[in-house]
């Protein structure tokens, strides 16, 4: 059987799964079901993943007689499908073992396992299509699945608004990729991706289908500033759900953007990596300077997402940039990257929804302020949570290191291309890379630290309990592939070779035979990592100094003042907050960025009632692009309403000149 033909199965069986929820979804064994079947698919589809990427099973294609009457349904899997299958459906298979447990808490089963199954089979439906009906279709699919995923507690009327401007923004990202394929297609009118490949089109037609297509599938990825449904849709959606629209749904757009322009468009002017290099640029800082000003813990993971977005856009651009000035490797070695970031965002960015989830499920809360002291209480997320912290915030020898690490080399190499443009932009937005990893560090020692450790800041943290081994098995596992990924990323590089070969004509050197697992991205004397060596040192490093410490401390009693650690009193009150970590940060970047406005309401001398203080933090996007839009539109929708109220005589004629307005388009179109 055809391997596509397979994934085509494995789609209807996540299909099935929507079914039995429906069925099901009263009964108490539907939740076990539903997510068990969902995740034996998900697994089966990341074994058919791993044939064809690994070069097991060659790419095949098939065509269904249904659809669009002459054209049918066109399905493709290829490597480039095959890599991001992989990382759809290894999340979707985390996701499902969590939601078994996680799942029994819900209290409106029948709204979200009906179209949890479905939603997962439209991500692989894009992945597998390959004409521009089905892809947006399946496009419109995912989109609808997941609103309704993101409105499933609607007594929340904040849940309410965000599945309405998550909806929107779906719309006008479809919207977008509709016009792309219709430029692309204007030559033949064919609109398989195959026909629209090899038709060419001309240069004007290429600039506007990349701008359409980075801004179409960019409001699905979350750049910015596409990005404002991301911190409204994650936190009002089940954990699991967060961690599917998050570390998953966010790489089928990203998949869109590389189907589109490295595949079918294909030949491309540097200034177009130029561009996304830039947006790339952009969406990491404002993305973590986004998520350093939240309390809220599953926002800041949302705005922590923009930030990755953007990382894995300026290894695309990059390697655009390097593709069209015909330098094949770097182009590889940049690729090589974004994919890898790619892949290690969907597993460290699930593990920490994962935990924020455990620690909603336990306390009831997702404040940050209400937080703390965990550690003692939920041990092992605790110790699960901070690995996904270490590797988001890129620390060696954990997996997010060593992809933002190939990007950093990726930009080094940019003095070799020819525009002079390029020479200046690459480095400055390397320097920009470099400021989002530093403040992505600051950002998650401020969300471990006010949420596990020092004292716990309500009752609720204070009685917090363990979560169920589903739960803590999920988190367990993506744990372990962050380090596995970080230590040994030689045979993730080599397994990238089928996708960058076909996308950038070329790939890294096999990494496995490298000395000592080592990875030389470029050449030995230019650069090298072992994670393995570092992974060692450390644990030595640790244990040596534990033991040190251990067998030369002293047993003899000292009198000394105690050290209170800062904190004179025994409250909670007097430790560090989540606002008093981001405070430096906000009282630099406020201003400019954000706009933030301080209140500080303090009783005069004498005065017996409490004190007031209300920091309020806008998103400049809704500042200047988002509300004055809104308000434009109701000021026309409002002049508009009077064609309502035409007579018949002037109803004729409006469409008369609506008539011969269009027949013009037309004949200057032609």
């Amino acid at each position: 059987m055809p391997e596509v033909t397979i994934g085509l199965w494995c789609i209807a069986g996540f299909l099935g799964t929507g079914v039995l929820g429906a069925v099901l979804g009263r009964h108490a064994v539907a939740t076990p079901l539903v997510y068990g079947t969902a995740m034996c698919v998900a697994l089966a589809a990341v074994l058919l993943a791993l044939e064809v990427l690994l070069g097991a099973a060659p790419a095949t294609s098939l065509v269904l007689p249904i659809g669009l009457p002459g054209l049918g349904a066109h399905f493709r899997l290829d490597a480039l499908a095959a890599f991001f299958m992989l990382v759809v459906n290894f999340g979707a298979a985390a996701a499902s073992l969590y939601a078994i447990g996680y799942g029994r808490h819900e209290k409106a089963p029948l709204r979200v396992l009906p179209f949890y199954g479905p939603f997962l089979a439209a991500m692989n439906l894009v992945l597998l299509a390959a004409d521009a009906f089905t892809f947006l279709l399946s496009w419109e699919l995912m989109s609808l699945a997941s609103w309704t995923l993101v409105v499933s507690n609607h007594r929340q009327s904040a849940n309410i608004r965000a599945g309405f401007i998550y909806l929107l923004m779906a719309s006008f990202g479809t919207l977008c990729l509709l016009l792309t394929f219709g430029l692309l297609s204007n030559a033949t009118g064919d609109f398989t991706f195959e026909r629209m490949r090899a038709a060419g089109s001309s240069e004007t037609v290429v600039a506007m289908a990349t701008l359409l297509a980075l801004v179409g599938a960019g409001s699905k990825a979350g750049l910015v500033p596409l990005h404002v449904w991301l911190p409204l849709a994650h936190p009002a959606a089940p954990s699991h759900v967060s961690a599917l629209l998050s570390g998953v749904m966010t790489k089928v757009g990203v998949y869109g953007f590389m189907r589109i322009v490295f595949d079918v468009i294909g030949d491309l002017s540097p200034w177009a990596g130029l561009v996304v290099v830039v947006a790339g640029g952009a969406t990491a800082v404002l993305g973590v300077l986004y998520a350093v000003m939240q309390r809220d813990l599953k926002r800041l993971l949302a705005y922590s997402t923009v930030e990755n977005i953007g990382i894995i856009f300026i290894g695309l651009g990059l390697a655009l940039a390097f593709r069209a000035d015909g330098q094949a490797p770097a182009a590889a070695l940049a690729l090589t990257a974004a994919l890898f970031h790619v892949l290690n965002h969907s597993v460290f960015k699930s593990l920490l929804f994962f935990g924020a989830g455990a620690v909603q499920s336990a306390t009831g809360e997702r404040d940050m302020e209400k937080l703390g002291g965990l550690v003692h209480r939920m041990p092992q997320t605790a110790v699960v949570f901070l690995i996904g912290c270490m590797s988001i915030a890129a620390l060696p020898p954990l997996n997010g290191f060593v992809s933002e690490w190939m990007t950093f080399q990726a930009i080094l190499l940019s003095p070799q291309l020819t525009p002079w443009g390029l020479k200046f932009a690459v480095p400055a937005v390397g320097a920009m890379l470099a400021l989002a990893a530093a403040l992505a560090g600051a950002c998650f020692v401020k969300a471990f630290g006010v949420v596990f450790l020092s004292r716990p800041r309500s009752p609720a943290a204070a009685n917090a309990t363990e979560v169920d081994g589903f739960a803590l098995t999920a988190m367990l596992m993506l744990a372990w592939v962050c380090v596995v990924a970080g230590t040994l990323p030689g045979f993730v590089i080599d397994a990238l070779h089928p996708v960058t070969r076909a996308l950038a004509g070329s790939a890294l050197p096999t990494q496995a035979g490298v000395p000592w697992l080592s990875i030389v991205p470029i050449a030995e004397s230019r650069s090298s990592y072992n994670g393995l060596i570092v992974f060692f040192f450390l644990i030595a490093s640790g244990s040596m100094t534990a033991l040190v410490v251990h067998r030369l401390a002293s047993r003899r009693t000292r009198k000394s003042p105690a050290w209170d650690c800062g904190y004179p009193l025994d409250s909670p009150i007097t430790q560090y907050s989540s606002a008093s970590f981001a405070m430096p940060i906000r009282r630099v970047f406020g201003t400019v960025v954000f706009g933030v406005h301080e209140t500080v309401d303090m009783p005069r001398p004498g005065e017996m009632r409490a004190g007031h203080y209300r920091l309020r933090v806008r998103d400049p996007a809704w500042r200047y692009l988002y509300g004055p839009l809104a308000r434009l539109v109701l000021r026309s929708a409002h002049k508009l309403n009077r064609l309502q109220f035409l007579t018949i005589r002037r109803y004729l004629a409006l469409v008369f000149a609506a008539l011969i307005v269009l027949m013009l388009v037309v004949a200057a179109w032609r």
